[in-house]
């Protein structure tokens, strides 16, 4: 299972560091990420990191969005800055092996199990 914690309320041009623990059968060292729902919109992922450390991010959130991990704790992290109002969502964290292959594409139907997730909300 996992665990998201860090979200927040800040204004826009702000920054917020997102965290998630895994336990129980969740391996970090696979290919993990993160997805987002805004209000009245699916759910879609937005950063993902490989085995292997490779990333891959969504356009709308490149260069300004870092995901990391460390497998040592079993966390994942998303590190968000320059954040405008859009990125107002609940973001997840997921493991899947879907992410291997398709990384930020990977579809919400792929993954088996979520957490509760943490509101973000940023404001103009």
């Amino acid at each position: 299972q996992v665990a998201e914690s860090g979200g927040g309320s800040v204004q826009a041009g702000g920054s917020l560091r997102l965290s998630c623990a895994a336990s129980g059968n969740i391996d970090t060292s696979d290919c993990m990420g993160w997805f987002r729902q805004a209000p009245g919109k699916a759910r879609e992922a937005v950063a993902k990191i490989d085995s292997d450390g490779s990333t891959s991010y969504a356009d709308s959130v490149k260069g300004r969005f870092t995901i990391s991990k460390d497998n040592a704790v079993h966390a994942l992290s998303l590190q968000m800055n320059t954040l405008k109002p859009a990125a107002t969502a609940v973001y997840f964290c997921a493991a899947s092996a879907v992410l291997c292959w398709l990384g930020h594409t990977t579809p919400p139907s792929s993954i088996d199990s979520w957490g509760q997730g943490t509101q973000v909300t940023v404001s103009s």
